[in-house]
């Protein structure tokens, strides 16, 4: 019998779902999933009436309640410590990224949203955007240059939490295709590539037509 469950909804759009599902699943928590798929207008119901802060993803693992996607990635981490860095300076630079993807990019999110179905090239590149993408771009850079000498992710061989916090962002960059260094463009392959990555992406596609929304579908 599964430990618990964890909540998530629609694969196709649910950035903050697929970084609780990576932790979950390189944490190897054995859980249950229960995808929720949104309805549109308005917050979900059936989402709201269970998550304490009506959003997803919700984990429920032995007892223990845990809300917010970062919340869950360090309530993975210290099942499994290695999902951080080991050395002390490297692993608060991770915390330090990904606290700021937590908190900030409201313009890539707002512009250049979550779509795994669809090729938006070319839109979505308000000022916002791109002066979040900018400032991505040089984070990544300096953190391959200071920790990840040594693999693909942005902290080397292993596929950290941070690299977790940005791999919807990762999404967002191979649907909207924005002009992106070459250093990029490898990373966002590394990423693409990650098996735990693949399998999201390959559940995404067989979600019913039925589940498509407009507000996500539709780009100018």
């Amino acid at each position: 019998m599964p430990d618990g469950r964890l909540y998530i909804g629609n694969r196709r759009y649910s950035s903050w779902s697929m970084r609780g599902w990576l932790a979950v699943r390189l944490a190897q928590l054995d859980v249950e999933e229960i995808l929720i798929h949104f309805s549109r207008p308005g917050p979900t119901p059936a989402i709201e009436a269970l998550s304490p802060n009506g959003l997803v993803p919700y984990l429920e693992h032995r007892g223990v309640r845990v809300w917010e996607s970062l919340a869950v990635c360090e309530y993975c981490a210290e099942m499994r410590p290695s999902l951080w860095p080991s050395d002390q300076g490297a692993r608060a630079h991770a915390r330090a990224i990904s606290a700021e993807m937590h908190a900030g990019y409201l313009g890539l999110r707002q512009f250049m949203w979550m779509n795994l179905g669809r090729d938006f090239s070319g839109l979505g590149r308000t000022p916002e955007a791109l002066a979040d993408i900018a400032r991505i771009e040089t984070m990544w850079a300096d953190t391959r240059h200071r920790f990840g000498t040594g693999g693909p992710y942005l902290f080397g061989a292993a596929f950290t939490l941070a690299d977790v916090m940005y791999a919807p962002v990762v999404t967002r960059f191979l649907t909207w295709r924005p002009e992106l260094t070459p250093a990029t463009h490898a990373y966002c392959e590394a990423v693409r590539a990650h098996p735990l990555v693949s399998a999201w992406y390959d559940d995404a596609a067989t979600e019913p037509d039925d589940w498509l929304l407009p507000d996500y579908e539709n780009a100018k």
